[in-house]
């Protein structure tokens, strides 16, 4: 694919705008005189002008063209607008301010959007609901109907959705890699450096200490997820955080696990206060107990996703390292393939 042109002999921006498109995922064309930039011209997919070649590439008359910008490193020069109207630019862009706007521009024209992927989010509606285990048993289930699909453990107090699935030795980036490096994702990038099981890109936390997930990094890794991946299966916590709230305001459907006791039922009634605030599409993943399905739907005042009876010998399977048996006659594999069913055709 074509890159995106520069045309600049100011060295100090020349260096910026590296440092940006890098951020973006992608490398430049740079012309240091406008004469150099002409066999680009047409085919780059954006071209980025400097301020201090503005006029000499106005001089050559080049032909007009979309997703021209002009670029400057002195906010507030009044001659700026002048010089965008004379090379045809369709913004200028006052770095350092425009930064993070001019990561966006690289990023959407090297990885336009390809795919408007679902996201899902899963909570439990009390300790030891075993939302984790749903959550890894839907984004496996997807995967293995070759659903592009990526699980984000987005608890940072939940132990590990990785270490669940047997996979916290296997090497591959974790959310304090991605924290560290502010600014948009490429998906093709994540998914490189994510860890992989089954054909399941996997997103954790490294063992020890984890920190919150900062809101703005949950925003790029589901805006990549989204652009990348059919479907993105996200792990939260029951008291929704600020990275939370970013999840819970894209997913398609949020499930609450719940247990069907009266203390399950109340414990989730406290967490879907919670989550009503920030989404709307909810429904009860019902754990098989004392209380009927309709019941406890009735008294959560939410839909029922289906019921989810005790699977034998399932956490011993889990405490070997295992991945979770999700065949057609195992209640977590009836559950996951009816619940994708509905979710993938009702959006599709």
């Amino acid at each position: 694919m074509d890159r995106p042109l520069a045309i600049t002999d100011d060295h100090d921006l020349l260096d910026d705008l590296l440092r940006i498109a890098a951020a973006a995922g992608t490398e430049l064309n740079v012309a240091h005189v406008p004469a150099h930039a002409r066999p680009y011209w047409a085919h780059a997919p954006m071209v980025v002008v400097g301020s201090d070649t503005a006029d000499a590439l106005a001089a050559t008359g080049p032909p007009s063209r979309s997703r021209v910008m002009l670029v400057t490193r002195t906010p507030g020069d009044p001659d700026t607008w002048r010089k965008c109207v004379a090379v045809g630019a369709q913004a200028v862009l006052e770095l350092p301010s425009a930064e993070r706007r001019l990561v966006d521009e690289f990023a959407d024209v090297v990885e336009p959007a390809t795919k408007d992927g679902l996201v899902l989010c899963v909570v439990g509606g009390r300790g030891g609901a075993g939302a984790s285990v749903l959550a890894a048993s839907l984004a496996l289930t997807a995967s293995r109907r070759e659903l592009r699909t990526l699980l984000v453990d987005a608890d940072p107090l939940g132990g590990g959705i990785d270490l669940l699935l047997g996979q916290e030795e296997t090497e591959g980036a974790r959310w304090a890699d991605l924290v560290a490096r502010a600014g948009r994702v490429s998906f093709t990038a994540l998914q490189a450096a994510l860890p992989s099981v089954s054909g399941l890109a996997l997103l954790s936390f490294h063992r020890g200490e984890a920190g919150a997930i900062p809101a703005e990094a949950m925003r790029s890794v589901l805006d990549a997820g989204q652009r990348g991946f059919d479907l993105v299966v996200v792990d939260l916590p029951r008291r929704p955080d600020p990275a939370a709230v970013e999840a819970l305001g894209r997913a398609a459907t949020t499930l609450v696990v719940v247990t069907a006791d009266v203390r399950g039922v109340l414990a989730a009634a406290q967490v879907l206060t919670g989550l009503r605030e920030h989404t709307v599409d909810i429904r009860a993943a019902v754990r098989s107990g004392a209380l009927a399905d309709d019941v406890v739907s009735t008294s959560l005042a939410v839909p029922c996703a289906g019921s989810l009876p005790d699977q034998p010998r399932l956490t011993s399977v889990l405490n070997r390292g295992d991945i979770p048996p999700l065949g057609p006659r195992t209640p977590l594999g009836r559950f996951c393939g009816a619940f994708l069913d509905s979710l993938v055709g009702a959006e599709r």
